[in-house]
């Protein structure tokens, strides 16, 4: 299981036992919009090859609105 964690400045993920941060700009760059308008769907397509992506996809903007 993938745990992702959105803050301003980018996300920390447990992946496999693993934690390492994804910044905001390297997102950014991978994905090609601003921060913002990323889904938490983008960001756990860059961590996994085949995620099993659940529910509707959320913009970080919404997320960070309600934490």
């Amino acid at each position: 299981m993938t745990v992702l964690s959105f803050d301003e400045d980018g996300v920390d993920v447990v992946y496999d036992g693993t934690e390492f941060r994804l910044e905001k700009s390297l997102i950014e760059e991978a994905i090609g919009k601003s921060y913002p308008d990323v889904t938490d769907h983008e960001v756990l397509k860059i961590v996994e090859k085949h995620p099993a992506l659940n529910g509707e996809p959320r913009r970080v903007r919404d997320i960070l609105k309600s934490s």
